[in-house]
């Protein structure tokens, strides 16, 4: 199996989408902002060539259920559904990207090492120090994951 561990805020909801779901009025919709389409295009894209699992690390996680965030994926035209989160870890420090690359190791450390045979990450949090040749890094809110050769870097750790 191949994981890819996705961040969503400047990854596939970028700036030009904070807010909107403000602008909705009921479901899912009105709890989070919309992904962006080329960004969309771009997952799906990764998916279809790495068939890759999907793991969410984002802080989305703690607002809806798996099984909704599942619908979620489904109503946006994600070709695949999560099939989990990695889970909190409580940090006494501020320093939001050792937790969240510490969330990350936890989960793989808790799955077989024999069923997850590649794994990539995809932030717009810098990880790099701790998560090394498996991340890649989205620094740029408007662009995200359809920034260039963003997409190639993943497909290459995953195949």
């Amino acid at each position: 199996m191949k994981i890819l561990f996705l961040d969503h805020d400047g990854v596939i909801c970028l700036s030009s989408e904070w807010g909107s779901r403000h602008k909705n009025k009921e479901g899912l919709d009105s709890v989070f902002d919309r992904f962006n389409i080329k960004a969309i295009n771009v997952l799906n894209e990764i998916i279809t060539e790495t068939d890759c699992e999907i793991v969410i690390s984002s802080d989305w996680r703690f607002h809806a259920s798996l099984s909704q965030m599942r619908e979620l994926y489904q109503i946006r035209g994600i070709l695949k559904q999560p099939i989990g989160y990695t889970g909190y870890f409580k940090s006494s420090s501020s320093d939001l990207e050792l937790a969240r690359a510490t969330e990350i190791r936890n989960w793989l450390d808790t799955h077989d090492p024999k069923s997850v045979m590649k794994w990539a990450v995809v932030d717009d949090m810098d990880m790099s120090l701790w998560l090394t040749d498996n991340f890649v890094r989205t620094p740029r809110s408007l662009e995200g994951i359809k920034q260039c050769g963003i997409k190639e870097k993943i497909i290459k750790i995953l195949n």
